[in-house]
């Protein structure tokens, strides 16, 4: 089982929004609050080109992430764990599912995530953006985590089309939980296999018929933008 880590297990998409929205803002580069929270769940070697064009990539990438960095340092202390999280990875674990983790983050905001939700005991793997070439929608995060967890498949679940588009580019099935501020029709449309309004909610899920599912035609197609 390969679970996402911002927006899945801790509540800090909107945190994440609002520092990479200070750090255009500081740049002189104007991007909507909203869009900057659209994008959240891609990483952020992605982000900025998604959003503000590959001139300002070239110009102002680097400098874009050290600001959006050091602005979610300054805002970690408000993200707290999300309802259920705990629970379910326990649960998990006694049904006789391997835990793994992947996320897009950095290592020492994924480190405190972890602290934060109280699992570190209970995962066999924690992977960021520094194991991976290219983050999500690729899944170079979700494949080094499987192969650290020493998995041949998995189930992931994430918040974010970005996720589905991992899990689908290596074959897995992706459930999709509304906590990263995505619709019910948005994350179905995506290709999620299942969708719920959190992490409590998928205790009690049916979890031998998710593992023979599959991701649907087109889940691994990068998710549209606004």
């Amino acid at each position: 089982m390969l679970l996402d880590v911002d927006g899945t297990l801790v509540d800090s998409t909107y945190q994440h929004a609002l520092a990479w929205h200070r750090a255009f803002q500081a740049h002189g580069i104007h991007v909507p609050m909203w869009k900057v929270h659209r994008a959240i769940g891609m990483g952020g070697d992605r982000l900025v080109g998604a959003l503000a064009g590959e001139a300002v990539e070239q110009r102002h990438g680097d400098d874009l992430r050290t600001a959006w960095e050091k602005g979610y340092d300054d805002l970690i202390d408000e993200v707290e764990p999300l309802p259920g999280a705990a629970d379910l990875v326990r649960a998990l674990v006694e049904r006789g599912f391997t835990v793994a983790l992947g996320s897009s983050g950095k290592p020492a905001h994924t480190r405190k995530a972890v602290e934060l939700v109280g699992v570190a005991d209970l995962v066999a793997a924690v992977t960021t953006s520094e194991e991976a070439d290219s983050s999500k929608p690729a899944p170079d995060i979700l494949q080094a985590a499987l192969a650290q967890a020493g998995g041949r498949s998995a189930i992931v679940i994430g918040d974010s089309t970005f996720d589905v588009a991992s899990a689908a580019r290596m074959g897995a099935p992706c459930i999709g939980i509304r906590t990263g501020g995505f619709g019910v029709d948005e994350l179905r449309e995506a290709g999620a296999v299942l969708v719920a309004d959190g992490l409590a909610d998928l205790v009690d899920a049916d979890w031998d018929a998710l593992a023979e599912a599959a991701p649907p035609p087109g889940a691994e197609d990068d998710p549209n933008l606004p």
